[in-house]
């Protein structure tokens, strides 16, 4: 950075605008604009960070809530595609996103922007979405790094999260897209981490971010997330945004010059916002254009297909166009389709589902965000009109106000009205379809009983209109899937007891059990399950085969529609030494089937993902066990189970500190140990404690080291010694 002098490089650190860095005779300025799911490109006469402003128009695809629904990396990839060209047709050369934060709560606001409540889920479509854009020559945001679950405090307050619950649930997904998709840059969250401001965590941006995961990007803040702007850039922020006025720079001139900082810390920084500047203006290409029409129809496949069939009993769906329908809900009139805040896009165009269901019969049933409405004489005329209807349709969900960016929700029912409505409704035609649209998890178990079908269209974009009548008339069929769990009960939520913290402290107390991973271990009903999805047609699965830690299983399309089914591959370790879930999602894949097809789906596993993560060690442990592999079609719809052997890391896992219960339950150990024991069985004789006995159990959680210095038992060291060289594959076996 010899070319440029100290203000210079400061200069480069910090936003010219608000959507722009700075410009230097050679280094052209990055243009930003908001995302995910739609570019939000302003002026910088317009520019704000809430939605506010006026923004170009562009496609409003389906928010992340949706897109995950899909399961389908390869539609992540096509929107992530789509959205590089809108961006390069407006000059912008980063996106903000993907968000891929974990969906702790069903109560956060901005739920409709993240993807799920499990890691591997997230990761993966962000691996897609991050990679389907930069082959665009544009720039991904990963946000927001991390630990950023809440928007209640989320300027300040500190996310309380132990190690081993960090490592497996709330880093993963930011690992997998850094290391598999290398996005040009990495947006920091507003919160703390374990006491610590993201934007000034150099374990977070510098140790784990850069020398574990090998990032090479731009690490920029959330817009005004820098609260130190030099302990920021000491800790590896190299972009503060927006624009701070000046006042940014002149702190890390003024700390270079007082010793303060060192100024190769400035260096590295400035030469990465170089590097960006740079390739991005490689990539720009002025001029371009996209084709609004094909943008349109890629947004109505995506809603479409992230639909999810919550209920169809009776096979009340698909409609018949020659039944007497009536649609009921101001939704179908003006739809719900984006959530509110940063990420609120100006569409192109927006399809409501009344006029693609037209010609049929409308009551607007209840109003949104109204108050001065009369909800009595709307639910009156809704009543009638279903009454004379064969089929009734009933578009319910949350109004605007009740979800958005900047603060959570304090409950997950629908509004009262709409409840009310539904019960008016079903006493007169009990053929009732309900169609939802909300960004989060509405809670159905005090009413979904009545109702024979559900379909959950959550936030589907400006084409959710015409694809919401694809799905009902049975143009398209669902093949959503829930990428979170739909809870009985508030109180059955993992976060419950915790959320939203005290003060400014929100402590992580559930740990590793998050979404269907605590459901799971608690035994709780829920009202739908994570992975659940029904379809107009049916599927079975066969000849599940695992070699090595490659699965493939059968799927065979046993109904009359063709369609896609998300064959998911979970894996339980029984016999862990740790604390682990029943099972987690480990790998899944969606294949699409003509009626009576059959298909073989292989999905491989990596080892790695097998690990847990050793906090004492600070490292990657694969144990070596007997794991199960369970196939199935939703975290509790598993259709077929299998062992398998997995030799685990040996070394370090095992030393002569572990437990005589870890011992035995270790697949190399174990056998090494119960040679030990049979020698020790036959020289104690009837002094052995018996097998399943009080002592006996006492004696298994005593350290080996422990059990051999007690004298009646004839262990000494040179058995221990024996049996460590045993595990490392270096003595001969014991001889009885």
């Amino acid at each position: 950075m010899t070319e440029l002098n100290l203000e210079e490089k400061a200069a480069l650190t910090s936003g010219a605008g608000w959507w722009h860095t700075a410009e230097l005779p050679g280094v052209p300025a990055v243009r930003m604009a908001d995302g995910p799911h739609g570019l939000r490109a302003q002026t910088e006469r317009e520019a704000d960070h809430l939605g506010i402003g006026i923004s170009a128009r562009a496609t409003c695809f389906p928010p992340a809530v949706t897109l995950a629904s899909t399961w389908d990396v390869e539609l992540a990839a096509r929107v992530g595609s789509a959205l590089g060209r809108e961006a390069l047709a407006e000059g912008v050369h980063v996106l903000l996103g993907p968000g891929i934060n974990i969906k702790r709560s069903p109560l956060c606001g901005r739920n409709f922007e993240y993807f799920s409540e499990d890691p591997l889920l997230s990761g993966a479509l962000g691996v897609a979405w991050v990679n389907g854009l930069q082959a665009q020559g544009v720039g991904a945001s990963l946000k927001h790094f991390a630990a950023n679950n809440q928007e209640t405090r989320r300027m300040t307050v500190s996310a309380e999260i132990d190690p081993r619950t960090l490592r497996e649930i709330y880093l993963p997904a930011f690992r997998r897209v850094v290391t598999q998709a290398a996005p040009w840059t990495v947006m920091c969250s507003y919160n703390r981490l374990n006491g610590l401001h993201a934007s000034q965590n150099p374990w977070l941006l510098t140790e784990v971010l850069r020398e574990e995961w090998g990032f090479g990007g731009v690490v920029v803040s959330d817009w005004g997330a820098v609260v130190d702007r030099v302990r920021a850039l000491a800790a590896g922020l190299d972009l503060e945004m927006p624009t701070s006025s000046g006042a940014g720079p002149a702190q890390i001139v003024a700390a270079v010059r007082a010793g303060a900082l060192d100024e190769a810390v400035l260096d590295r920084s400035a030469a990465r916002v170089v590097d960006l500047a740079r390739k991005a203006a490689a990539h720009a290409r002025p001029g371009a254009v996209y084709d609004h029409d094909a943008h349109h129809a890629l947004a109505r496949e995506v809603a479409a297909r992230g639909a999810v069939l919550l209920k169809n009993d009776g096979d009340l769906l698909p409609l018949d166009r020659a039944q007497r329908v009536a649609i009921i809900g101001e939704f179908a009139r003006t739809p719900r389709y984006q959530g509110e805040g940063s990420s609120k896009v100006n569409p192109t165009r927006l399809d409501d589902a009344l006029s693609a269901l037209a010609p049929v019969e409308f009551a607007p049933g209840f109003p949104v965000d109204d108050p001065a409405a009369d909800v009595a004489a709307l639910r009156e005329e809704a009543v009638r009109v279903a009454a004379e209807a064969e089929v009734a349709v009933l578009f319910l969900g949350l109004p605007p106000s009740y979800e958005s960016e900047g603060y959570d929700r304090d409950h997950l029912d629908l509004p009262a009205e709409q409840i009310e409505l539904l019960a008016a409704v079903t006493a007169v035609n009990p053929r009732v379809v309900v169609v939802l649209a909300n960004g989060g998890v509405v809670r159905v178990a005090d009413w979904i009983g009545g109702v024979p079908a559900v379909l959950e269209c959550w936030l589907g974009g400006q084409a959710s209109g015409s694809a919401v009548a694809d799905l009902l008339y049975g143009v398209a069929n669902p093949s959503g899937r829930l990428a979170e769990t739909i809870p009985v009960r508030l109180a059955d939520t993992p976060a419950h007891l915790h959320w939203p913290g005290d003060g400014d402290l929100a402590p992580y107390g559930e740990g590793l059990f998050v979404g269907y991973r605590s459901y799971d271990a608690r035994e709780l009903e829920v009202s739908f399950p994570f992975g659940h999805g029904l379809s107009y047609t049916t599927f079975t699965y066969s000849d599940l085969r695992v070699s090595g830690l490659t699965v493939t299983v059968a799927i065979t399309n046993s109904g009359g529609r063709a369609g896609h089914e998300v064959v998911q591959v979970y894996v339980g370790a029984p016999r862990s030494r740790v604390r682990r879930a029943v099972r987690e999602l480990k790998g899944f894949a969606v294949t699409f089937l003509e009626p009576g097809q059959t298909q073989d789906v292989t999905i491989t596993i990596p080892r790695e993902d097998l690990a847990y993560f050793d906090a004492t060690a600070d490292a990657w442990v694969v144990e070596g066990l007997d794991y199960e592999i369970a196939v199935g079609a939703s975290s509790r719809d598993i259709r077929l189970t299998t062992p398998l052997r997995v030799h685990g890391d040996a070394a370090g896992e095992l030393d002569l500190d572990s437990t005589l219960g870890e011992w035995l339950a270790h697949p190399v150990g174990g056998p090494l140990i119960n040679e030990l024991l049979a020698r020790v069985r036959t020289a104690m004789g009837d002094d052995y404690p018996a097998e399943g006995s009080p002592r006996q159990r006492g004696v298994a959680n005593m350290r080996l080291s422990q059990l051999g210095s007690l004298p009646m038992v004839p262990i000494g060291e040179d058995d221990l010694a024996r049996l460590m060289e045993g595990l490392r594959g270096t003595a001969a076996p014991y001889l009885s």
